[in-house]
């Protein structure tokens, strides 16, 4: 085991939580130097975030009634927290006493937090398609997870930019997201026409399952409590709305060309991807790209992502044969904020 690479992407989520969650950013520091921690986590399947995937399996345990002193550090738990500097201690003591529990989750489990405010960002992509095209959307996302982003337009949005309410008011589910920088989207008062909602995954998280809605509750970290809610209400619209989404199981590169030849060519494709391709394979990658690129010789198709080679989202355009790569802005993890670089056509 490289203990000082296990021990470096540690210091590197303290940094992430920073800022966003006291309790995970000084745990994960102090992790980064104990071996007996990192030595635990290193059971993680292979490509997951190990960070992550361990405090997921930690939080699940506790969210599922394991009693210990730890739960009341968490705030997801209690209304009252005890200060994160007198936490490690306990967490662990915590990871002693329950390694036999934690380990199983850590190899069968997967990160697939599946955050619904990323379609924040997602609409106005989505919205300036449409109005390339003015072709029904068929959409693909690949590591869909529980299906939750492809309901993006059941949902309504406002934006730092303006007062102006998007999507059906009386929707429970609000969003709401900054606008950072210059740039501002241009956002049609009527969402775009959706024909297909396919979404694929090694592990389709089923919603109506009481142990798969638990792990996904568990991904989200302690201290976001706006996003337990946010993730509670898109659940509640899964189920409303099941029989619009077609989720599969199974390696999404394998079956893209074949899933495309099925979407009629009066509809336009859109494959979509957010903070996943960082646990695909620089190989798989690759072939995900060629393949991509062999559907846009035979017809129009958009490909939008993150986490491929860098952080920043991007979209490439597929369109009379012909491909245009633009970086629409940077995006927060977890959808709070996002830039607008993207030009109008």
């Amino acid at each position: 085991m490289d203990y000082q690479a296990l021990s470096n992407r540690f210091m590197r989520f303290a940094e992430e939580c920073s800022g966003s969650s006291t309790l995970y950013a000084f745990l994960s520091k102090n992790i980064a130097a104990n071996k007996e921690l990192l030595e635990l986590s290193a059971h993680a399947g292979k490509g997951q975030p190990i960070p992550n995937l361990f405090f997921g399996a930690v939080h699940f345990l506790l969210l599922n009634g394991t009693e210990h002193e730890l739960r009341n550090y968490y705030a997801s738990i209690v209304s009252e927290p005890k200060t994160e500097t007198e936490a490690f201690p306990v967490f662990f003591d915590f990871c002693l006493r329950n390694r036999q529990a934690i380990i199983p989750l850590l190899q069968t489990k997967m990160v697939q937090t599946n955050e619904v405010r990323r379609c924040a960002y997602l609409l106005p992509i989505f919205d300036s398609i449409y109005r390339k095209t003015n072709k029904p959307l068929a959409f693909i996302e690949i590591g869909t997870s529980a299906g939750l982003q492809l309901l993006w337009d059941k949902y309504r949005y406002t934006y730092s930019f303006n007062n102006q309410v998007y999507g059906n008011e009386q929707e429970s589910l609000y969003i709401h997201a900054e606008v950072r920088g210059n740039g501002k989207p241009i956002i049609s008062e009527r969402f775009p026409p959706v024909e297909r909602r396919i979404g694929i995954d090694l592990h389709i998280n089923d919603v109506t399952d009481k142990a798969s809605y638990q792990w996904m509750y568990a991904l989200i970290w302690p201290e976001h409590h706006e996003r337990r809610a946010m993730f509670k209400q898109a659940v509640s619209l899964v189920r409303k709305h099941k029989e619009k989404l077609q989720l599969i199981e199974g390696n999404a590169i394998d079956m893209l060309v074949e899933l495309v030849e099925e979407i009629p060519m009066n509809n336009t494709v859109c494959i979509f991807h957010t903070h996943v391709a960082n646990q695909i394979p620089k190989q798989e990658k690759e072939r995900l790209l060629s393949d991509i690129a062999q559907i846009g010789e035979s017809r129009d198709i958009f490909h939008i992502y993150n986490n491929m080679w860098d952080r920043k989202l991007h979209l490439d355009a597929f369109m009379n044969k012909e491909v245009e790569s633009r970086v629409v802005g940077e995006t927060d993890g977890h959808g709070r904020w996002f830039t607008w670089e993207l030009e109008e056509w």
